[in-house]
């Protein structure tokens, strides 16, 4: 039986759930998810040849026996081995990243940059197709019309679905109700609970947003549960993003949506695909390969979106271009499907008190991409100093706190993700007796619960454990995947908001206050700076706090303000409170006609995700344009880990400099880099080595290319020896200009 035979039949099963008592609804919902998930998960992409996996003369000489999980990743787990994907492709241009930002911050970041003008060409494509678009915006405009709900989702590791409805809706409405005569003209033509309507979710809800759910990802399940757990139904929109275009919770959410349009054993697709969306980064050829993917690609009550952008400047790593071309082009759809919906009932100085003008169509907005890149480009020489100062702190064992306001889901998202990508210390809780993390992120708010509410606009939303426990212990057949389920579970409940605390307030002061060589950096944008004319203002604090005593301080700052206006607020702070020489980066970006200042955030998400970028490569964390730190944290990763190993191993020894000394031999397999990154895995596991200080792609490289130099099994002691003094870019580099 095929998975898309499988697939069909489960839908089934759930057709007229909605038709029965409660008791029995649950009955039949559970059938569903049982069929659901125990699909074999070899069913869920075309299988490639098995490999077979005997003893190999490289695994002997190693002394490693491949483990029960590394057996069945190769044999069950094959639908993630995806380094076949366009994404996971190394990008041309980024080849010798690594190398060049270490000997110019500058050059380094504008190779980056490089690589952001291929969203440009993708833009101009789908700006094209007027009838999706129209399709899309109007699908928003009659949910908002109608008080149906708008459900954005997005996986564990993507926090677009949060920025979406955190920075830019929740904001804007905000912003009307304090306008107090347009909110009450308003309140007579759409639902009084507009800002609730639409709901950005990720896999894992809200807790996800400080990292470590990324293991739900692989759960088609996952997916189905929180779609149900807020009531999505027929006619509500439903709009998915999978930058991979292979996320299993993301497809399962639009698996479940798809079921509540079948009805009587009857589906309309024509109907539902003005509901249901999905936006992906991959080309639609190469996921057809992926029964879970062809499911939803194939099917035609789901408008497909795709936004391929080609290779990322770092192979893998979807939160640079394909995160950014996402975030773009939907703020904009759906900044331009409330201009359509208010424009109806409001006066033209009414729009325009709220930020819109009538004179851009949706395709001139997604056509000012270029521009907001210049003017990040015209301010490299500023970032790349930052990006030193920031790399220089790491390096001599200090932390770095930032400080946002507007910009605060930005700056959080990207620490978070900076931590999964490059194996840092995760973010810390308030139960921490010692600082581990690298960067903390703090914003204007006296306590806990005022700091939630300035990230997400609303109250936390845990997920209900009583809604996901049965059918994660009844259904989930893998016991290795039922376990990893159930443990996450225990952390995304309503309690997570307990743990975390982002206010510039006496527990953060006290407990993580700047030490000596610490950097703070401000994020500011639009309004924010008046904040520095004002002595007791969180921010004119929060500088003062990293004055004196040998720390330092900068400042990003996305304005649209005469340039000669900002310094002069930099500028007339009193030398206790001044920034660090040189280190302010101002960005001049247009905010006329874009009342959800997206371009802004974009042009934010742009600068905080090079800067990260480029501090990571500078401290050894990126090899070339890999990501040779990554965390094998869900299943994923670990096929992505496989290969990285995979291809630097053989790249070095197909190498004329290996090949000399050592002679040729005969590339590793995949099932042989697979043992070994088990086997660092379970290392690094039992002797309790923390994230900053382990790498596994990074261990499994050295402990097979300095076994085979030295023509003896090193044992993992003595490669962790290795990798502990010398960072991989290093033990390569040595190797290669022997």
């Amino acid at each position: 039986m095929t998975g898309s035979r499988t697939g069909k039949k489960t839908t089934s099963l759930t057709t007229n759930i909605n038709t029965v008592d409660p008791d029995m609804k649950r009955t039949v919902s559970l059938l569903a998810l049982i069929a659901l998930s125990l699909l074999p998960l070899s069913a869920l992409q075309q299988k490639p040849a098995s490999e077979t996996r005997p003893e190999t003369t490289l695994l002997k000489l190693l002394d490693i026996t491949p483990s029960p999980d590394s057996i069945d990743f190769i044999q069950n787990k094959t639908q993630f081995f995806l380094q076949n994907l366009l994404t996971e492709q190394p990008h041309q241009k980024t080849r010798n990243f690594s190398q060049l930002i270490r000997e110019d911050h500058e050059k380094g970041l504008r190779q980056i940059l490089v690589s952001y003008e291929d969203i440009v060409k993708t833009l101009d494509a789908v700006a094209k197709k007027t009838l999706v678009l129209n399709r899309l915006v109007r699908s928003i405009e009659r949910a908002i019309l109608t008080g149906h709900k708008i459900y954005i989702y997005s996986g564990a590791t993507n926090g677009l679905a949060k920025q979406v409805e955190s920075a830019f809706w929740r904001p804007f409405w905000k912003k009307v109700r304090g306008t107090g005569k347009i909110w009450n003209k308003l309140e007579t033509s759409i639902p009084a609970n507009i800002p609730d309507l639409l709901i950005g979710e990720m896999t894992g809800g809200d807790r996800a947003l400080m990292g470590s759910m990324e293991g739900l990802d692989d759960l088609l399940l996952m997916g189905w549960l929180q779609l149900q757990e807020h009531g999505i139904k027929k006619e509500d929109v439903v709009i998915c993003f999978s930058e991979g275009g292979d996320t299993p919770a993301v497809i399962g959410t639009l698996q479940a949506a798809v079921d509540s349009w079948k009805t009587d054993g009857l589906y309309d697709p024509q109907s539902a695909q003005k509901y249901l969306y999905f936006i992906y980064n991959n080309p639609d050829d190469e996921l057809l390969s992926l029964d879970r993917s062809q499911s939803i690609i194939e099917d035609l009550g789901i408008t497909k979106i795709n936004l391929s952008t080609g290779p990322q400047s770092i192979s893998g790593s979807t939160r640079m271009q394909a995160g950014t071309i996402n975030a773009f082009f939907f703020g904009h759809v759906l900044q331009n499907a409330l201009h359509r919906t208010l424009k109806n009932v409001l006066s033209k100085k009414e729009m325009a008190r709220l930020g819109f003008l009538d004179r851009s169509t949706l395709t001139e907005k997604l056509s000012e991409f270029p521009a907001i890149l210049k003017e990040i480009k015209d301010n490299l020489p500023a970032l790349a100093r930052i990006s030193q100062l920031e790399a220089e702190t790491y390096k001599s064992g200090h932390r770095v706190t930032y400080f946002a306001q507007k910009g605060l889901l930005a700056a959080l998202s990207d620490s978070i993700e900076m931590s999964l990508d490059f194996s840092l210390p995760p973010l810390d809780t308030n139960a921490a007796i010692n600082r581990r993390s690298w960067i903390q992120v703090w914003t204007a708010a006296s306590g806990r619960e005022e700091s939630w509410q300035a990230l997400l606009g609303r109250d936390f939303r845990g997920l209900d454990p009583i809604h996901y426990k049965t059918p994660f212990s009844e259904v989930l057949a893998d016991p290795r995947v039922k376990k990893m389920a159930l443990d996450h579970l225990k952390n995304t409940g309503e309690n997570q908001k307990l743990l975390y605390d982002f206010s510039l307030a006496s527990f953060n002061l006290i407990n993580r206050g700047p030490r000596t060589g610490d950097l703070g950096v401000c994020v500011l944008m639009d309004l924010e700076e008046t904040n520095l004319s004002e002595k007791s203002s969180h921010l004119r604090r929060f500088l003062s706090l990293f004055s004196g005593n040998s720390k330092n301080s900068a400042i990003l700052f996305i304005h649209s303000q005469p340039e000669n206006d900002i310094h002069k607020h930099v500028n007339n702070l009193p030398a206790t409170e001044g920034i660090t020489r040189n280190a302010l980066v101002t960005v001049f970006v247009d905010s006329t006609n874009d009342p959800f200042a997206v371009n802004q955030q974009i042009a934010l998400k742009i600068l905080l995700n090079t800067l990260s970028t480029a501090v990571m490569a500078d401290l050894g964390r990126v090899v070339g344009n890999t990501l040779t730190h990554i965390r094998p944290s869900n299943l994923k990763f670990i096929g992505r880990a496989t290969h990285l190993i995979q291809s630097h191993v053989n790249d070095t020894l197909n190498h004329p400099q290996w090949i000399k000394p050592y002679g040729i031999r005969k590339p590793i397999s995949y099932g042989e880099a697979n043992a070994v990154l088990f086997e660092s895995m379970r290392y690094l596991k039992n002797k309790n080595i923390q994230a900053e200080f382990g790498s596994e792609v990074a261990l499994s490289i050295i402990h097979i290319l300095e076994s085979l130099r030295q023509k003896f099994g090193l044992s993992q002691d003595e490669a962790y020896e290795i990798k502990k003094n010398k960072e991989l870019v290093s033990y390569l580099s040595e190797i290669i200009d022997q």
